[in-house]
């Protein structure tokens, strides 16, 4: 039957010509394998362990190792990456479901970075471990071995990309350049400081590939003159302070950091009225960050108190976003921001109406009602609302700021420091802030039933203003003096279904209340 089964199966026949795959080493027949058909459903492979996933690889010669382990069956073998010659001869109505026609070589499934700028084989510089980085690759082997700080620049800063179109990398957009690269001399990847002054070789004066700024065996040591080089001047080029080619300077001045320096703050650096050095607030480590302390600013014009002195010095002085500052110099930098009113710095969420002069100004600008430590809890208190429209008297001294100024409780987001906190508030009537309890028992009453006529500030109840001898038509004496309010004003539940304590109309006839005793 062998002859008939590859009579069809083509794609087998051309393995076992071949050699590869499962069926490269095999001259048994079909059948000791694959059962005879037994319809439609039947199927022919009987798989080592049940299961595809359990097929040992080596017996098709594609060993799977690194990534390549842990893949799912049908993540390679898929109809897209079926490009050996059996492929077309897989007589399965969806080539999807076939196992044959992969190919081992790496651009058989994975796409060419280097779009054929390299060697083709792959696994000449990488393993099947990850693609990146490249274990095998061993740049001593190549025309160029990398020494010195070579070996520590990173790959792209040499191999840069070539404008090279690649479906690859889509974030990177061009491929780089691995080979071939110009390294024929420095110049090749190194611009000349020197503009050609010294000549082309750079080895004439420094020590090849180790560094730039290291010069040769016996070269010019700077320690051995007035001014030996510390913190950032250590790594100026000598042009930087000695100029180039014919106008070198052998000795310049260095007393003071204006000799090299100019002035980046256009004359504001002044202590107790004099110009000062750049030392007083800088070291030769670096300009940044500057050395001048809280402590030192207390001799300023503007101490830092309270929170200021928490606050990060770019803060107040700060470099404008766009165009030139003239008293600021060419850093940009103002020395002496104004700082006669908080609002200067701050925004005014109350949009004036509390500053000197606007609609509810005070003569203390923000610190009549905060002070330097923090804006929020404001020492604004109770015993200050008095001078407002609206006295806080009773368990009004209680309430919390937020119950009544809503605005203070919106979330604390970028977005929120923009609104306005107006504290204007109209409400007067008890009934603007207090649902009323009574209904409409009160309202043909010559106040309307006005909370204030019964109530109190200190406390709703007992209703300490309400005289029942004065305000009611039946006086309590004797025995009803002393009788709880709710034995005769009991609760009930009005047309509206709520349920209210009913103080008007109340019957106030003796029998309505008490039962009659019989003679």
């Amino acid at each position: 039957m062998d002859a008939r089964c590859l009579a069809c199966h083509k794609e087998i026949q051309w393995h076992r010509d071949r050699k590869r795959g499962l069926h490269a080493g095999t001259r048994e027949a079909c059948a000791r394998c694959h059962p005879d058909h037994a319809g439609r459903d039947f199927a022919l492979v009987a798989w080592d362990g049940g299961s595809p996933e359990r097929f040992d690889h080596r017996r098709a010669g594609w060993p799977l190792a690194g990534k390549h382990a842990g893949l799912e069956c049908r993540a390679c073998h898929q109809t897209k990456f079926q490009r050996s010659g059996a492929a077309p001869m897989i007589r399965k109505a969806e080539r999807s479901q076939s196992w044959l026609g992969l190919e081992t070589a790496c651009a058989s499934c994975h796409a060419d970075p280097h779009q054929k700028r390299l060697d083709s084989r792959c696994e000449t510089c990488h393993d099947a471990r990850a693609w990146k980085p490249a274990p095998k690759f061993d740049h001593a082997r190549t025309a160029y071995p990398l020494t010195g700080k070579h070996a520590l620049v990173a790959c792209a800063s040499c191999h840069k990309t070539g404008g090279l179109a690649t479906a690859h990398d889509p974030k990177a957009g061009v491929l780089a350049i691995f080979g071939p690269v110009a390294h024929d001399d420095c110049a090749s990847c190194h611009r000349d400081p020197h503009a050609g002054r010294f000549g082309a070789t750079c080895a004439n004066c420094h020590a090849s590939t180790v560094a730039f700024t290291t010069l040769k065996s016996g070269g010019f040591d700077h320690d051995r003159t007035r001014y030996p080089l510390r913190g950032q001047h250590a790594s100026v080029a000598c042009a930087g302070c000695h100029g180039r080619a014919a106008r070198a300077i052998q000795r310049p001045a260095f007393a003071a950091c204006a000799s090299c320096h100019a002035d980046p703050h256009g004359g504001q650096a002044r202590l107790a009225g004099a110009a000062t050095d750049c030392a007083a607030c800088h070291t030769v480590q670096g300009f940044a960050p500057s050395t001048f302390s809280v402590a030192q600013h207390a001799n300023t014009e503007y101490p830092l108190l309270g929170a200021h002195a928490r606050v990060r010095c770019e803060r107040c002085h700060t470099k404008p976003s766009a165009g030139p500052v003239a008293a600021a110099g060419n850093a940009r930098v103002p020395l002496r921001p104004a700082h006669d009113r908080c609002g200067v710095c701050h925004r005014d969420p109350h949009a004036g109406r509390f500053a000197p002069g606007g609609a509810r100004g005070r003569a203390g600008d923000c610190l009549d009602c905060h002070t330097m430590d923090a804006l929020r809890p404001s020492r604004f208190d109770a015993a200050m609302h008095s001078a407002a429209a609206f006295p806080l008297e009773g368990a009004h001294r209680a309430v919390a700021c937020a119950s009544c100024h809503a605005g203070l409780e919106a979330p604390a987001t970028a977005a929120a420091r923009k609104r306005a906190l107006a504290f204007e508030d109209n409400r007067r009537a008890c009934a603007s802030c207090h649902a009323g309890v009574h209904g409409n028992q009160f309202a043909d009453r010559a106040d309307q039933g006005a909370c204030q006529s019964c109530h109190g500030q200190d406390a709703f109840a007992p209703a300490s203003r309400f005289d029942h001898n004065a305000g009611s038509r039946f006086r309590l004496e004797g025995v009803h003096a002393r009788i709880p309010c709710a034995s005769c004003h009991r609760a009930r539940r009005d047309p509206d279904g709520v349920a209210r304590v009913v103080y008007r109309p109340i019957p106030h006839r003796c029998e309505d209340c008490h039962a009659r005793t019989p003679r």
